[in-house]
């Protein structure tokens, strides 16, 4: 491969696999790809193509991953690697950063980022970025964060990854097939004849079924491996209990928060009706205060009955002197009460006995929803196990949320020490 200013060769052979991908004409593209197949390298030199024939001045591209580190172990080396003869200056290790030689005298950079924290995207501009794994992302990033930064530029995006069940990769990968501005790949190992067939078959006697569908035959139907609600939300789904449930004026209107800090607080709107739990709403946000959250309530016609919190509510900041609860109250948001500390193996057992019960609003909940769906457990990629806790990532928060209501739950009261009664407001 050829940086077109300067002629600078790239030690780069394309796999046939990825030919077309590099020929593409389409600005937004989604790959599927199975395990081992050289994606990642693929798009670390389609950046470094880009990059080089960039003929704009300060030409800016990107490589993200779901974690920092995660995106530090799989790309920089190759991205040092491959960009070799093309650097203006040495790579740049604490930002993770190349400065490459370009089609304009100015040059262009090629950095290295985690979705993890996508505050260190904003303000920027980006004339081309791979989301790697996207399928193990906040699915608010694209359209909240990345989407506006190519807008200055009409910079492309290029999503790759394996699946993860039904969320937002597969919506992207359903919409790249019909959206005239996209085109989109899948391969398959028994398509692809990368992997040695033996190999193959020696994965398939190690793996579930599940695992292995997902893994190397790119099924966005298998359950997400590891995951602790895909069962029972897949019955939800085969029972039509997902889609509009409206809002019952006569029934009070629970909420259950994950309070979040530095990252998101999730709340949960939630109605019951004899042994039917209805969840008709699910308000996810970061970076404002409390006031912010207790005005949403208010903006919203419901008649509340009980707001559940974490244990951790009543613990006093150092600032201000006031509990998280104590300041709500302040705000209008009575009848608050908090879950005592209990084992996370009891909550997520409290929420597969809550499942069975629920009906799902599939448009209000729908982050709620996908974050359920990707809730999993932690995988051990050295040991090849997975560990009795969860994986903390984006699905964390509205997963705890759920599992303070259904440990909470108005006439499951065993585990809640009442705080306020105080009728208000809210």
């Amino acid at each position: 491969m050829a940086a077109a200013a300067r002629r600078v060769t790239v030690e780069y052979a394309p796999r046939r696999q990825f030919l077309a991908f590099h020929h593409r004409a389409a600005r937004f593209t989604c790959i599927v790809a199975h395990r081992r197949c050289g994606k990642t390298v693929a798009c670390i030199n389609e950046l470094l193509r880009a990059a080089g024939e960039c003929k704009r001045p300060d030409g800016r591209y990107a490589y993200i991953a779901p974690l920092f580190n995660q995106a530090k172990d799989v790309a920089w080396s190759y991205l040092k690697h491959y960009a070799r003869p093309m650097l203006r200056d040495a790579p740049n290790e604490s930002e993770l950063r190349v400065d490459v030689l370009s089609g304009h005298k100015s040059g262009a950079r090629i950095r290295i980022y985690g979705a993890d924290n996508p505050d260190r995207l904003r303000g920027i501009y980006l004339d081309g970025v791979v989301l790697d794994e996207y399928a193990d992302m906040d699915p608010t990033i694209w359209g909240g964060v990345i989407r506006p930064l190519l807008t200055d530029r009409q910079g492309w995006a290029t999503f790759i990854g394996t699946p993860k069940g039904r969320n937002d990769f597969a919506t992207m990968f359903d919409r790249a097939a019909t959206d005239p501005d996209w085109c989109r790949y899948m391969l398959k190992a028994s398509d692809t004849g990368l992997l040695p067939a033996a190999e193959l078959e020696s994965a398939r006697r190690d793996m579930s079924e599940d695992q292995y569908e997902q893994e190397f035959e790119c099924s966005f139907m298998a359950a997400v491996v590891g995951s602790y609600y895909g069962r029972e939300i897949a019955w939800l789904e085969a029972e039509k209990r997902i889609g509009r449930v409206p809002w019952e004026p006569t029934l009070p209107v629970h909420t259950a928060w994950d309070l979040g800090i530095g990252d998101s607080t999730v709340i949960w709107f939630a109605q019951f009706a004899g042994k039917e739990v209805r969840l008709i709403d699910c308000l996810e946000h970061s970076g404002v205060g409390l006031a912010w959250y207790a005005n949403e309530l208010r903006s919203r016609p419901y008649t509340y009955g009980d707001h559940i919190l974490p244990h951790d509510a009543e613990v006093k900041e150092l600032g201000s002197g006031q509990s998280r609860i104590e300041t709500l109250r302040s705000l209008g948001v009575f009848n608050t009460r908090v879950i005592a500390a209990q084992r996370i193996e009891d909550g997520i057992q409290a929420v597969r006995n809550l499942l069975p019960r629920c009906w799902i609003d599939a448009e209000k909940c729908a982050k709620g929803l996908a974050a359920l769906k990707a809730y999993r457990r932690e995988f051990d990629e050295k040991r090849k196990i997975f560990h009795d806790r969860p994986l903390h990532d984006w699905s964390s928060h509205a997963a705890d949320g759920l599992r303070y209501l259904a440990l909470g739950q108005p006439k499951d009261r065993a585990a809640v020490k009442l705080v306020y009664s105080n009728k208000g407001i809210l």
